[in-house]
């Protein structure tokens, strides 16, 4: 008997080593980031079950497999004369009435070409901060509706706000009005059935973004639709990031209050966001939507140029992380970041910390509480070489910081879904609108400074003062980032 149970463990251990053999083989044939891909190897040396449970959910990249088909802006006729007339005058005299966009039509032309984000021209932008101005916009427009209304989020729960969100939803459909919502499976886990089916007695047409269902569990989990998208009528558009959840507008007794930027779009762009809308309404149902009635000719006489970038594992680039990039590296006065979370790729590390020793002022606002205690202590990890870089830190005391927002040099500023971290980047759907107006960046700038207020500067000596259990947990998180 004896003898029988060791060869059955032998056996085990040999399939357990070929297991970490192919599994490592299988990560260094992506050829990703070489520091993501050590800790991944680190992370399946030491604990290899469960290491290797963890790769095949949250750490393989389908950027280059076929798992989502693509979801084609070219298949649109709507946007077909768009793409051939930006592919042909895509260039500086864009902005030859304005010298200071000149420096930043770059990042335009990279858009185009990494996702045909196209740049639309008559926009009107209203920034709205925090649950208190965004949802009673939100509610009004929903109010207003004639014709239809889209809506996608990562998150939609029960409670004071989703449930006005669903009796307006009601009246609305009652009325006539089409209204479709995606709502992302993981991100909404907690939707009762109940709630789905009132809004589908009305008419109401609802889906779940890529649902995690067995077989295909491993491959769907970690790829979420972390997207907040709302078009009313073509004509009004919301992007951001709140979600519809009460503690959007309330906060959380742990955290405090919840402090968020979202942005309402009436203009050309909101075609953009139509379009993204409509693309992934075909990927989750399969169903095709194209009608110009859902595209109308809106005409806005201002002059404020956006762009909305989408990036996810079904794309051919990190598209939203390079417009990063480049705003970053191309800064020639100052950056402002507002991120909850910041788990940043060597490359945006390393262009933070260049722009800032080259004399570019550079201030990050992160939390001082967080929803999430392990991306916490993650993003905590990257603060020492930051600050012997000359980095500003500064740590949010009001409450928690949800906000993703970059503004660099009063000319270019960026509010979306996208995170600084790795699973924005790599592994989320995400949509963000750059926006390339003095005016709204100035406003942007303004309320980053007004936030300084509620925040206490990171100083590196008290910083590593900070007791040894701190700066172990936060290498911990750090090797485990890839996951975060």
């Amino acid at each position: 008997m004896t003898d029988f149970w060791n060869i059955v463990v032998s056996g085990w251990q040999i399939i357990l080593a070929i297991l970490i053999v192919l599994t490592i083989a299988i990560l260094l044939f992506q050829r990703r980031d070489p520091i993501k891909t050590i800790a991944w190897i680190a992370i399946i040396l030491l604990i290899p079950i469960a290491g290797i449970i963890l790769f095949y959910i949250f750490g393989r990249s389908h950027r280059r497999k076929k798992i989502f088909f693509r979801k084609e802006l070219l298949d649109f006729r709507q946007i077909e004369k768009h793409i051939s007339w930006q592919n042909k005058h895509l260039t500086h005299h864009i902005f030859q009435n304005d010298e200071a966009l000149v420096s930043k039509a770059g990042v335009v032309k990279l858009l185009f070409s990494n996702s045909k984000a196209l740049l639309t021209m008559h926009n009107n932008v209203e920034i709205l901060n925090n649950g208190s101005e965004t949802f009673p916009a939100l509610f009004e427009s929903i109010a207003k509706a004639k014709h239809h209304i889209h809506l996608e989020y990562y998150i939609i729960e029960e409670g004071s706000v989703g449930n006005q969100l669903k009796e307006l939803l009601i009246k609305k459909a009652k009325e006539g009005v089409e209204i479709r919502i995606i709502y992302d499976d993981v991100g909404s886990w907690g939707l009762s059935k109940s709630f789905i089916n009132e809004l589908e007695a009305v008419g109401i047409e609802i889906c779940a973004f890529l649902p995690v269902r067995f077989p295909r569990f491993a491959q769907r989990l970690n790829f979420r639709n972390h997207r907040k998208i709302v078009v009313v009528d073509g004509e009004i558009g919301y992007i951001g990031g709140l979600n519809i959840a009460d503690r959007y507008l309330y906060g959380k007794p742990d955290i405090g209050i919840w402090r968020d930027t979202h942005l309402k779009i009436t203009g050309n762009a909101v075609n953009s966001l139509q379009l993204i809308f409509l693309t992934d309404w075909y990927f989750a149902t399969n169903k095709l939507i194209s009608d110009d009635v859902f595209f109308p000719d809106i005409k806005i006489k201002q002059r404020c140029m956006v762009q909305i970038v989408t990036s996810g594992p079904d794309s051919d680039w990190n598209s939203i992380m390079q417009a990063y990039f480049y705003l970053i590296t191309t800064a020639q006065r100052y950056i402002y970041i507002s991120t909850p979370y910041f788990i940043p790729n060597e490359s945006i590390l390393t262009a933070i910390k260049t722009v800032s020793l080259s004399g570019v002022d550079v201030r990050i606002i992160l939390p001082s509480k967080s929803d999430s205690k392990l991306t916490y202590y993650g993003s905590l990890s990257y603060l020492p070489e930051l600050l012997e870089a000359n980095v500003s830190i500064y740590s949010y005391k009001k409450g928690f910081t949800h906000s993703k927002v970059l503004v660099v040099d009063d000319i270019v500023s960026s509010v979306g879904t996208a995170n600084m971290d790795l699973r924005s980047f790599d592994q989320n759907f995400e949509v963000n609108a750059l926006i390339y107006n003095k005016e709204v960046a100035l406003k942007l700038k303004a309320s980053f400074l007004e936030d300084l207020k509620y925040c206490d500067k990171v100083i590196l000596e008290e910083y590593l003062s900070k007791p040894f259990i701190n700066h172990l947990a936060q290498g911990i998180a750090r090797v485990f980032s890839p996951l975060l």
